[in-house]
């Protein structure tokens, strides 16, 4: 049996869905990398809001994927942007979402770890009150007792005068956090508030005042998470690194090259495209701990096309995608996103998804994938 799907160019190709998923089973954590998978959030289909409501999240199906990374050995990356922060959930959200999160982690043994913003601010912010800020959340996430990313700040973007006020906020925050913190270097391909981050809209200068922030507080910094979509660059970056402080990549682009690493080094990994790969992933990486990186490479090579389709332009809205393959997958029973956002991508964009990881053998239930793919394409008034 196919599928009929749209191809974009407004005609439509025949489609042969796959009949078995990929055997990937629940394992350990893993020995050669620590690795991430930025999660995203499950809306409350039933909840009666608007797109700048509040979110509504279903608590239940969120804290069971959750469950699910966990017991393929990934960590969890919580309130990152794969959550919507910024595109959905406030702060407010968030804040309950690390809390019960962490509460979570700590009943299964998990790891985990949270993002820190600024997010509670929805106006002009001076620098003091970016620092506040920062505290504020800080404070929750290790009350919470998991580890803290400090995430890029719009309000920080918006009142940095320049690099050394970025030295002073990140310096700050560093003295008085109480274990090593993670720093989270997100483009403007993610968020294009965050241009010009580190004082200067020149990559060069920003990875100088990048570094000089970690060169003063080495003991504070476990590892950075770089969102450049540049492989090169982070290579760069990882090379310049003080002894112990890891580069934990966040390029959706490039990450087997970069997990996989060369005779200088290696990246471990914080991705967004973890979340719908999660299985696929930890299999993968369980092969890199036995030193086979040519196995390794074979059975992640595969799967950037899906990524990159997922993450392009713009960027921002791969969560859309991400939600998609999660509905598909059977980790949720409703195509539905906090702030509205599964409106963000079209239909080719969707059928497509669908087919790449279809063929990765993504879907645990590849025939229930392809039902609520036709009923998706039903809506849209596609006939097969």
């Amino acid at each position: 049996m196919t599928i009929r799907l749209p191809a974009g160019d407004g005609g439509f190709r025949a489609y042969e869905p796959r009949k078995e998923p990929l055997a990937a089973t629940p394992g350990t954590p893993f020995t050669s990398r620590t690795v991430f998978s930025a999660a995203h959030v499950v809306a409350d289909p039933f909840a009666d809001s608007t797109p700048d409501s509040p979110a509504a999240v279903d608590w239940d199906a969120t804290l069971a994927f959750r469950r699910h990374l966990w017991s393929h050995g990934l960590g969890v990356a919580e309130a990152m942007d794969t959550a919507q922060r910024g595109m959905g959930l406030d702060w407010a959200g968030a804040a309950e979402l690390i809390r019960r999160s962490a509460a979570e982690a700590k009943a299964v043994g998990g790891l985990i770890a949270c993002g820190v913003g600024t997010d509670q601010l929805t106006g002009p912010a001076t620098l003091a009150e970016v620092r506040a800020a920062y505290e504020e959340q800080l404070a929750l996430v290790e009350e919470s007792g998991a580890q803290a990313i400090l995430m890029a700040s719009r309000a920080l973007a918006a009142a940095a005068k320049g690099p050394e006020d970025y030295l002073e906020i990140y310096g700050h925050l560093l003295r008085q956090s109480a274990e090593p913190v993670v720093l989270h270097w997100l483009g403007p391909m993610f968020d294009p508030a965050l241009e010009g981050y580190w004082g200067s809209s020149d990559l060069d200068a920003a990875t100088d005042t990048f570094l000089e922030v970690i060169a003063a507080h080495p003991d504070k910094v476990d590892g950075i998470k770089v969102s450049l979509l540049e492989a090169q660059r982070e290579i760069d970056i990882r090379r310049r690194l003080p002894q112990g402080v890891r580069c934990y990549t966040g390029d959706d682009f490039n990450y087997p090259e970069l997990i996989a690493g060369d005779e200088q080094g290696f990246s471990h990994a914080l991705l967004g495209i973890f979340d719908p790969l999660g299985p696929l992933a930890a299999e993968a990486v369980r092969v890199l701990d036995t030193g086979d990186a040519k196995g390794f490479r074979e059975l992640l090579d595969p799967t950037v096309e899906l990524s990159r389709h997922l993450f392009q332009a713009p960027t921002r809205f791969y969560k859309t995608g991400v939600v998609f393959l999660a509905w598909l997958a059977g980790h949720q029973s409703h195509f539905t996103m906090v702030g509205g956002l599964q409106s963000a991508r079209s239909l080719p964009h969707f059928a497509r998804a669908y087919e790449l990881a279809d063929g990765l053998g993504l879907f645990p239930d590849p025939k229930l994938a392809e039902e609520r793919m036709k009923n998706l394409l039903s809506l849209y008034g596609v006939t097969q």
